[in-house]
C-alpha cells in the first residue's frame, strides 16, 4: 500500500528500469491510494456480536463522504492538477534542451572530456540532470513542500527537504550514469539500429529485479531509519496472523515517516532476503489495533498472492510497448527535427532529453493500463485480507481514516480513476469491506487458502470467525 505501498517499491523501480538509463530530473516513489488494518479490540471481541453490513454501511458511507471536506477537495484537486502540469512540465524542459542547443553542447564537452562511451554518458547525464534539477526546482518545490505544508500534511523543514531531494538526484546520476546504464543503451542503439529497443527492453527485467531487491537494503535507508516493529504485544499478533496466513512473519518494520509526512501508509518491498512489510510510524499511532492488523492483512496478501513478481513482469512486458513506441516517436522526431537539434542519430547522446519526452508521452497513454493493473492487485490484497482477518468493520475504519488522513478523493471522475488511480476508490474499498462476507454464506475464500496444518492462535489473539 504505497505509493509510497511497497509495489512503489515495485512500480518505482519499475518505472526507473522502463526510463532504463534515461535519468529526467524533469520530475520524480507505497500504496498511495490506501492502506488496510485489524488488531486487539477485534480479537477479544471475536464471538461478540457485530453489527450487521447493511445496518452499519449507510453511516459509514455517509461519514466518507463528509470527511471529504473543502479543504480536502482543493488539496486533491490541486495535487492532480499539479501530476499533469508537472508531466507536461517535464517535456517543456526536454524541449528546452533541444531547441535552444544545449543538449548538443553538453554532448560536445562530454566528448572532448572522456575517451570513451562510459566516460561522456557520466558527464552528460550529470551535466543534465543538474540543468534539468534547477530548471524543475519552483515546481517541485511548490508541489512537494509548499502544498504539503499548505495542507498541514508535511513535517519536513526545508533544509531536510532540499537534502531529500538532493539524495535523489545524487542516486539518479549514481544509477544512470555511474552504472553505465546510459553507455549500455546507447550502445545498443548504434550497434543495432532497428532493434535496438527490443534489447534496452529484456535489458529492463534484471534492472527491475536488481532495484526492487536493492531499495530496501540500500536506497530507502537514505532517505529513513527503518526497525523492527518495536511494540511486541502488536508484533506477536502480527506474528500470529502472518503464521495464519502461510508466510515469514519475521520482517515487519517500522519506518519513522513522521518526520517527513502527517499521512497515513504502509507497503511491501523488495524480494527474497530484502522482502519485507513496512508500517509508516504515523500509521501507527493513528490506527486502532485491530485496524493495523487489517492493514497487515492486506500486505500480507500482496505477499502470499505474488504481487511483487506479478508487478515486475508485468512492467517488463509493457517495456517493449513503451520502448517500441519511444523508438517510433524519435525516429519520426529526428528525421524531422534532428538536423535543428544537431544530431541525426538516435544513438548520439544529444537525443537523450528525446528519449525521456518519448518515454514521458508514451507513457502518459499506458497509464490507464498500468493503473488498472495497480488497481487489480489492490482489490486482490484487499480480498484476502478479509478472508484472512475476517474483520470487515476494522477494514472498513482503516479505509477511511487513510482517505481521511491523506486527503483523498473517495468518488474520483472515472477518467481520472483511470489514469492515476493505483487503488480502488475509497468508497469502493469502504463498501467491499463491509459487504464481503463468504464465510458468513458458505461460500469458498477467493484468495486467502489455507495451508496444511494451519495454525490456530491462542484464545486471546484468535481472529473473529463464524460459529
Amino acid at each position: 500500500m504505497r505509493r509510497d505501498f511497497a509495489f512503489v517499491a515495485i512500480k518505482g523501480a519499475a518505472v526507473a528500469a522502463l526510463a532504463l538509463m534515461i535519468w529526467t530530473s524533469m520530475g520524480s516513489a507505497q500504496t498511495a491510494g490506501g492502506s488496510d488494518s485489524a488488531t486487539t479490540q477485534a480479537l477479544a471481541d471475536s464471538s461478540a456480536a457485530v453489527p450487521a453490513p447493511a445496518a452499519t454501511e449507510p453511516d459509514y458511507l455517509a461519514e466518507v463522504r463528509a470527511n471529504y471536506t473543502p479543504e480536502a477537495r482543493n488539496y486533491w484537486t490541486t495535487q492532480v492538477v499539479l501530476d499533469l502540469f508537472g508531466t507536461l512540465y517535464g517535456i517543456v524542459i526536454g524541449l528546452v534542451f533541444l531547441f535552444t542547443g544545449l543538449s548538443a553542447r553538453i554532448r560536445d564537452f562530454a566528448h572532448r572530456h572522456a575517451p570513451n562511451l562510459y566516460g561522456r554518458g557520466l558527464i552528460y547525464i550529470t551535466i543534465y540532470s543538474l540543468i534539468a534539477f534547477v530548471l524543475s526546482f519552483p515546481l517541485s518545490w511548490y508541489s512537494g513542500f509548499q502544498v504539503e505544508h499548505q495542507y498541514a500534511l508535511s513535517n519536513q523543514s526545508f533544509g531536510a527537504w532540499i537534502g531529500d531531494e538532493l539524495k535523489g538526484l545524487a542516486i539518479g546520476i549514481a544509477l544512470f550514469g555511474g552504472t553505465g546504464l546510459i553507455a549500455l543503451a546507447y550502445f545498443a542503439m548504434r550497434k543495432s539500429p532497428r532493434r535496438w529497443w527490443i534489447h534496452l527492453a529484456i535489458g529492463s527485467v534484471p534492472v527491475v529485479v536488481i532495484l526492487t531487491l536493492l531499495q530496501p537494503l540500500v536506497i530507502d535507508p537514505m532517505f529513513n531509519k527503518f526497525v523492527p516493529l518495536q511494540n511486541q504485544e502488536l508484533k506477536a499478533q502480527i506474528l500470529s496472523l502472518a503464521e495464519k496466513a502461510g508466510i515469514p512473519g519475521r520482517n515487519v518494520y517500522e519506518v519513522d515517516k513522521s518526520k517527513q509526512t502527517k499521512k497515513f501508509n504502509a507497503y511491501v518491498s523488495g524480494w527474497g532476503a530484502s522482502q519485507r512489510i513496512v508500517l509508516w510510524d504515523t500509521t501507527l499511532k493513528g490506527m486502532e489495533p485491530d485496524e493495523i492488523l487489517f492493514v497487515m492483512g492486506h500486505e500480507m496478501g500482496h505477499y502470499r498472492l505474488g504481487h511483487i513478481w506479478k508487478g515486475i513482469g508485468f512492467f517488463s512486458v509493457l517495456a517493449f510497448g513503451l520502448f517500441f513506441g519511444s523508438g517510433l516517436f524519435m525516429t519520426w522526431a529526428v528525421g524531422r527535427m534532428g538536423s535543428r537539434w544537431g544530431f541525426t542519430e538516435l544513438h548520439d547522446l544529444a537525443s537523450i532529453p528525446l528519449f525521456g519526452i518519448a518515454l514521458s508521452l508514451v507513457g502518459l497513454l499506458a497509464q490507464p493500463l498500468s493503473s488498472s493493473f495497480s488497481r487489480i492487485l489492490e482489490h486482490e490484497s484487499d480480498t484476502f485480507a478479509l478472508e484472512v482477518t475476517h474483520m470487515n468493520d476494522a477494514g472498513a475504519r482503516a479505509f477511511m481514516k487513510l482517505g481521511s488522513q491523506n486527503k483523498s478523493n473517495p468518488e474520483p471522475p472515472a477518467i481520472i480513476k483511470w489514469f492515476r488511480y493505483s487503488h480502488p476508490p475509497l468508497i469502493e474499498r469502504v463498501r467491499y469491506a463491509l459487504e464481503y462476507h463468504p464465510w458468513q454464506e458458505g461460500k469458498p475464500n477467493l484468495k486467502f487458502k489455507p495451508v496444511a496444518g494451519e495454525f490456530v492462535p491462542p484464545p486471546s489473539l484468535a481472529l473473529r470467525e463464524d460459529d
